[in-house]
């Protein structure tokens, strides 16, 4: 059935009208992590007959395709889509230079030989990301991005950005299209009203979404500061900053870990991933004095502009593997051991492989509510060294015990080999304490970005970010 949705003015593949208030998720999904899976807003939108570019489409739809892997490559690694849409995305307007220069540039470039990073055995820590120009000035989803650092260089296709955004504005009549690498987005404050051109994504915090490359998307977070009864009240409600955390990986893409012993199941369900169906924007024909819709390419950490008379978003149909998706962390399936400790790792939602066999390129691991059952062995993290660097984030509650001054919305880093671990206060109290089975982490949800590489960080988040806390907060001191 088709359905016009009256809130967005778009045409949507679900199954019955919407309210004009916003509900809790205004959105249909279809569900499992790198199917093949095919939509249509209109019925007999994709081509039949065995092929995906017929001589002439039945509603004059031109058929575009997008390529997410190089054409060689295995059956179970290749990734493609291909897109029906109202206008190809090739009519546009020439190229030029973003028009704003002046901020701090997105990094995609963490070799030793750039200057604008340096590498350092220095723990750091930064508070949660906030706009503080006094103007109040409105700063949408690409202004608000800034690099805290990261590994390798996009140009090479192979590493990793890590990000942390804040923004107040959504964006308005315009797209982004990342050539770098696929962006895994999770909000901690402010829901993201995500568009995509194969559809829309309603991502809370405590969800997380993953958008390829070469797909325009455009974020609004509008839909963050309004009430359960769908109605914002106030001028200060509909401008409320969004804000959270973002890992972009270069050159490869994500995918479920390994399960080995585990078997089937466990970690991260295939089914509860969930990818938009076919949605397309209904817009008049383009005049002269129309507005334009602008495209921002993100190439090698820069921003080039384009500008076209209609609307990107007008795909009426599509099927491939190739998509973005968004995946509820609290489904996660968490582990228990009766002794000794699991490694981080256990907790993977998801992991990027490298170009070295075998070896994870950055893996996402959350940490939240769980049973803890261990005897006669310490059940904080142990002080340890190791070849990974870790990046940890919280999304909700409190970080205890860690030398770390870590609160929601912040995230705090960890070189590679530098010794690190729990407070001697936590080490004390872990030592003594009568084991029974206790339930963990309530109402605590967090995150580690787990990089077997050394991590890079920006000259911007060491000297320019508005909340850089000390260095090390010194609680070992009953050790020394």
């Amino acid at each position: 059935m088709l359905v016009k949705e009256p809130h967005t003015r778009f045409f949507s593949a679900t199954g019955s009208p919407k309210d004009a208030e916003l509900p809790a998720d205004p959105y249909k999904y279809q569900y499992g992590f790198g199917n093949h899976h095919a939509t249509e807003a209109i019925p007999g939108a994709l081509p039949l007959n065995g092929t995906n570019l017929p001589q002439k489409h039945r509603y004059g739809l031109y058929a575009e395709h997008l390529n997410g892997t190089s054409f060689i490559s295995s059956r179970e690694m290749v990734s493609n889509i291909w897109m029906y849409r109202q206008r190809p995305a090739a009519v546009h307007s020439p190229l030029a230079a973003a028009k704003d220069e002046s901020r701090d540039p997105i990094e995609a470039c963490f070799l030793a030989t750039n200057p604008r990073v340096v590498f350092t055995p220095l723990p750091h820590t930064w508070g949660p990301l906030t706009i503080t120009d006094e103007t109040k000035s409105r700063v949408n989803f690409i202004q608000g991005l800034n690099t805290i650092g990261g590994h390798g260089d996009a140009t090479l296709k192979e590493g990793v950005a890590v990000h942390q955004y804040a923004f107040n504005a959504d964006m308005d009549r315009q797209a982004l299209v990342n050539h770098d690498g696929d962006l895994l987005l999770a909000p901690q404050q402010g829901v993201l009203d995500i568009k995509t051109e194969l559809g829309n994504l309603y991502v809370k915090p405590g969800m997380i979404v993953v958008l390829p490359a070469g797909i325009r998307f455009s974020v609004r977070g509008a839909a963050a500061a309004v009430p359960s009864n769908g109605v914002s009240t106030t001028a200060e409600e509909a401008t409320a900053t969004t804000s959270g955390y973002a890992l972009e990986i270069f050159g490869t893409h994500f995918a479920l870990p390994d399960l080995g012993v585990l078997g089937a199941n466990g970690l991260a369900h295939v089914r509860d991933f969930e990818y938009p169906v076919a949605a397309f924007d209904v817009e008049p024909e383009p005049t002269q004095t129309a507005p334009p819709w602008e495209i921002t390419i993100k190439l090698s950490g820069r921003f080039i502009d384009y500008t076209q008379k209609h609307t990107p978003f007008d795909v009426v149909a599509w099927h491939g593997k190739y998509a973005p998706f968004r995946y509820d962390l609290a489904r996660f399936g968490h582990l228990t051991a009766n002794v000794d400790q699991l490694d981080p790792t256990a907790y993977c939602v998801l992991t990027a492989p490298s170009k070295w066999p075998g070896v994870s390129l950055v893996d996402f691991c959350v940490f939240g509510e769980k049973w803890t059952v261990v005897q006669d062995t310490l059940r904080i993290p142990y002080y340890h060294r190791t070849m990974a660097t870790e990046l940890c984030g919280v999304i909700r509650g409190q970080y205890l015990g860690s030398v770390r001054p870590l609160e929601a919305g912040g995230l705090s880093f960890e070189q590679s080999y530098m010794p690190h671990g729990e407070t001697y206060e936590a080490y004390v109290s872990s030592a003594e304490a009568e084991h029974v089975p206790v339930k963990v982490a309530r109402d605590y949800l967090g995150f580690m970005f787990h990089l077997s590489s050394h991590f890079a960080v920006t000259k911007w988040a060491m000297d320019k970010h508005p909340d850089l806390r000390s260095k090390r907060t010194t609680r070992y001191l009953g050790l020394l």
